[in-house]
């Protein structure tokens, strides 16, 4: 056996010398900040909502009469839902113009921007006059500002999911980039409850004559109290950090099409089943549940009112359990849950019967609060940093017209021509579908290229590129 030669002294040198493995940077992450991104993101967006959700309701319970009296109550009811639906319709144009915008000068430029468009427009429709006073200019003007309306959320939701998200740890973005998505069910609160007080404090007459148009205009002390919590915000340290450094994409439409058309197509596709879902559950249910079921209005508004305020727990729950749980499982099983209860509810209505009625929309809501709840952070994530505002406002106004702008017309349509409740629950199960194509489509969280940002504008990693932003420019 050979000899092998031995070190004149000391231990043996390790053959192959293992490195110790550095501690990581992470970010500071400033309480005091982070509640404020919240808080703006939450409010502003529930405003918002507030003045859409407002304009929703109108158009299942007044405007077929203020605004198009000359047609049959069905017909009416079409008709309104039409202009409800331009309110999705012109939501691309609003995340086109806003979307990039927002990558280019800032979220918190675009938030102030599309709060105050918004308000105005819906303080315009409470003084609009009706079809009896001015003729079919009524609901031409009507359109217009719902067009106007449209615009405004189509800008304003990325910006606000953005708001929050990039302020908080990208490991609890689920949670914290849900505060945008308690907009809509806080918005729906209010209004919900404001038309069911003007309701029952006034008569039938009343209402139509003036009540109606009292929750349209408290909107403007609502806007100036979203405006003053916006404007005392700072942009965002991840947008802060990319603007530092130069990083702005100079088209970022043209960037998403071109190098990140998987995640925008994943995105898209996702947002179709909570769109459709939540369509059912506080838009249609008022025509159907009056027109067929014959329950009054206060009931059923009050029904949509409880459903609204469970979720506005249930939306932040949602996405804490899909920062522990991957995202998209959550996801997935909410639009399962969602398309299968459908079926359930519209069984289980039958008669006069509000604490079913309720625990129905309740249920169903909750469905929807599983996928609404982690939706925001899945598709922020599709996108890298540098896109995101405009990938996600893309995403989102997109999917709009494909989901929510027509599903309650949808839901309408089908149930004049069957006069069943079936093929509504179909609409609804393959809405659900699609959604589960665009989560099989998507990605999971890559916390790295928030991190490296945040640091960025530390100082701590300004000798390295941000993760994602050589193939980005």
């Amino acid at each position: 056996m050979a000899n092998h030669p031995v070190p004149a002294s000391g231990p043996a040198p390790h053959p192959h010398p293992q490195p110790q493995p550095q501690p990581q940077p992470h970010p500071t992450i400033h309480p005091k900040g982070l509640f404020k991104a919240f808080a703006a993101s939450l409010t502003g967006t529930a405003l918002e909502w507030y003045d859409f959700a407002v304009y929703s309701a109108a158009a299942a319970v007044v405007f077929p009469i203020v605004f198009f009296p000359a047609s049959d109550p069905l017909t009416g009811t079409i008709l309104a839902f039409s202009t409800y639906a331009v309110g999705y319709v012109s939501r691309p144009v609003g995340g086109i113009i806003f979307g990039r915008l927002g990558d280019r000068i800032g979220r918190k430029k675009v938030l102030v921007t599309t709060l105050m468009i918004i308000g105005v427009a819906t303080v315009l429709i409470g003084v609009l006059p009706g079809y009896a006073s001015i003729g079919i200019v009524a609901p031409i003007i009507l359109v217009l500002l719902r067009f106007a309306q449209g615009v405004g959320v189509g800008g304003e939701w990325g910006g606000a999911v953005l708001l929050s998200s990039e302020y908080g740890d990208p490991h609890r973005r689920g949670f914290w980039a849900s505060a945008a998505q308690v907009g809509p069910p806080a918005g729906n609160l209010l209004a919900n409850g404001a038309l069911a007080v003007l309701t029952l404090a006034l008569t039938e007459e009343q209402f139509l004559s003036f009540g109606w148009r009292i929750a349209f205009l408290v909107s403007a002390l609502l806007v100036a109290f979203g405006l003053w919590i916006r404007l005392r915000l700072e942009d965002t340290p991840v947008f802060k950090a990319i603007q530092a450094h130069g990083e702005q994409p100079h088209a970022p439409i043209q960037e998403v099409f071109r190098k990140e058309l998987r995640p925008l197509i994943a995105a898209i596709l996702c947002r179709v089943g909570p769109d459709v879902l939540y369509a059912l559950f506080t838009v249609f249910t008022l025509t159907y549940g009056i027109q067929v079921l014959g329950y009054e209005r206060n009931q059923v508004l009050t029904a949509v009112l409880v459903g609204s305020a469970f979720q506005l727990f249930m939306i932040p729950l949602a996405g804490a359990v899909s920062d522990r749980f991957n995202r998209r499982l959550v996801y997935g099983v909410g639009a399962v849950v969602g398309a299968v209860w459908t079926f359930v509810f519209f069984g289980i209505l039958g008669g006069n019967n509000q604490p079913m009625l309720i625990i129905g929309i309740v249920l169903g809501l909750m469905a929807h609060s599983f996928m609404y709840g982690p939706q925001a952070a899945f598709i922020v994530e599709q996108f890298s940093p540098r896109l995101r505002s405009t990938g996600s406002s893309l995403a989102y106004t997109f999917a709009g017209v494909i989901g929510g702008a027509i599903a309650p017309l949808m839901f309408t349509l089908l149930l004049s021509q069957f006069g069943t409740w079936i093929p509504v629950a179909i609409y609804v199960a393959v809405a659900a579908a699609v959604t589960l194509v665009g989560l099989a489509l998507g990605r999971d969280n890559d916390t790295v290229e928030d991190l490296d940002y945040r640091l960025l504008l530390e100082g701590t990693g300004a000798a390295t590129q941000p993760s994602g932003a050589a193939e980005s420019k």
